[in-house]
């Protein structure tokens, strides 16, 4: 099997890559008030039923559904890996960010990268340089100045705090697993036919445990937060699966290893202009560092001597 090379329009990849950091960076802020409006299972159908329908009008009159006849039998298991990979990423961070802040939620999806690092290790071969454990070390530290005040609660005190934290490092385990598949996938289809395979299957996966009706008990608020949230979706990771094919992981990864200053000025912002809508974090010098470790760290370890083959 061939491994996927970029296209090497950089500049568009960098494009849909910062539109990329931005919405993940907000996307954390509207879910959390949200899941004081509907439950957890009930928010990912929607996000997935929402962005398969809108993608479905735009494959089917642009370029067409893709044939079954393509579909070999490795390139299913694939597809299904991926569906995995993504749904597992959105319920795990959704049911995580349940128990912890947006900006809590962010520092510890940064893990993401790391997972992704280690798979490309595993399946292309890579190697990590001194650079990338260096990262690696300032990341883990980073995350420990910002948790600095929760430690004793985390090491010693398995709560519902500390539950969160676990189900988003599971998040990213599973994003990492989906980034991984998709970056492969890519040899055979386009990024939205994919996007399209993995929201249908996704809402299929989530409509047993979700409650369509609950829609009807939302207020404006509510209401404005769902759409938000589900295109979202749509264009955040149509966003991300476009970038994949025009610029190199490990340069997508140093831009997205940002999104948390995002989510800490969008919760700062919104503290202001919309009082009671999300307690604001209140972060100590120590968090601060931590926050701008682990950016610095993430963006370390992606860096690579050799991206080309990746």
């Amino acid at each position: 099997m061939n491994l996927h090379t970029v296209t090497g329009q950089w500049k568009y990849g960098l494009i849909l890559t910062i539109v990329t950091t931005v919405l993940w960076g907000l996307l954390p802020i509207a879910l959390k008030g949200l899941l004081d409006r509907m439950d957890a299972y009930t928010i990912v159908w929607y996000r997935l039923l929402v962005s398969a329908s809108f993608l479905f009008i735009y494959i089917t009159c642009r370029h067409g559904l893709p044939s079954p006849r393509r579909l070999k039998i490795p390139f299913t298991y694939m597809l299904v890996i991926c569906s995995i990979g993504l749904c597992g990423n959105y319920i795990l961070y959704i049911l995580g960010l349940d128990r912890i802040s947006p900006s809590a939620a962010t520092i510890v999806i940064q893990l993401s990268a790391v997972f992704l690092l280690l798979g490309s290790l595993i399946i292309f071969k890579e190697r990590f340089n001194a650079v990338q454990w260096t990262g690696f070390i300032v990341l883990v530290t980073g995350m420990g100045l910002f948790f600095n005040n929760r430690i004793d609660e985390l090491l010693y005190r398995v709560g519902n705090y500390t539950l969160g934290v676990i189900l988003i490092m599971a998040a990213g385990a599973s994003w990492a697993v989906y980034a991984l598949t998709q970056k492969q996938l890519l040899n055979s289809f386009p990024s939205e036919k994919i996007m399209l395979f993995i929201y249908v299957a996704g809402a299929l996966i989530f409509l047993p445990f979700a409650r369509p009706s609950g829609i009807l008990q939302l207020d404006a608020t509510g209401m404005f937060l769902l759409v938000f949230c589900s295109f979202n979706t749509l264009f955040a990771y149509g966003c991300f699966a476009e970038a994949l094919d025009h610029w190199e992981s490990s340069r997508i990864v140093m831009v997205t290893s940002t999104t948390p200053i995002v989510t800490v000025g969008g919760m700062a912002l919104c503290s202001l202009l919309f009082p009671g809508f999300i307690s604001p974090e209140h972060l100590n010098t120590l968090s601060i560092a931590g926050t701008l470790m682990v950016m610095a760290g993430s963006m370390m370890s992606s860096l690579s001597g050799n991206t080309k083959r990746y």
